[in-house]
Order: structure tokens, then sequence, then C-alpha cells
């Protein structure tokens, strides 16, 4: 079988899903400053 072992294939979901989350946070914070600068609505 080829590819990643169970514990390299854990390790890369955890570290897929800090940088979603890291992606998401700073994604959020730039549309409240964007919206406090400029409100849309």
């Amino acid at each position: 079988m080829e590819g990643l072992t169970e514990n390299q294939a854990k390790e890369f979901h955890d570290q897929f899903r800090l940088g979603t989350w890291v992606f998401g946070a700073v994604a959020v914070i730039a549309h409240l400053l964007v919206w406090s600068w400029q409100p849309w609505f």
C-alpha cells in the first residue's frame, strides 16, 4: 500500500484542520474590518 501511514495521515489531518480554522478566522476578521470601514448594507 502506498501513501501515508495512519499516524502521518492523522497528523496531516490535524494540520489541515488548524489551517482551515486560521484561514476562516482571518477571513472573518477581514470582513468585519472592511464592514466597519465601509458598510454596504
